[in-house]
């Protein structure tokens, strides 16, 4: 099987960057990158409002801390409520 450089690049942010194999997205650790392709709503401003926020303020303890930034809201954290971990280690939802 023959994969670009691109499609390599990109599978190996994803890996690296906070999208764990179980299909979270850690929203403390996150590129916004990943952000953007794991969470669903969420684009390039979103995902660089959510660093900048994150940035600024430390680490979010709970997916509902992403209400804290602008533009997002309930109805965006509950879509991604699956995937979204705040915490270290696969499988731990908030």
């Amino acid at each position: 099987m023959k994969i670009s450089a691109k499609t390599f690049c990109l599978l190996s942010s994803l890996l690296v960057s906070g999208f764990a194999a179980a299909g979270t997205v850690n929203i403390n650790t996150a590129d916004a990158n990943t952000l953007a392709i794991g969470l669903n709503g969420v684009g390039e401003a979103k995902a660089g409002s959510i660093i900048a926020y994150r940035e600024q303020h430390g680490p979010f303890e709970s997916a509902d801390d992403l209400q804290q930034v602008r533009g997002i809201g309930q109805r965006l954290v509950d879509m991604n409520r699956d995937v979204i971990t705040v915490r270290s280690g696969t499988g731990d939802t908030e």
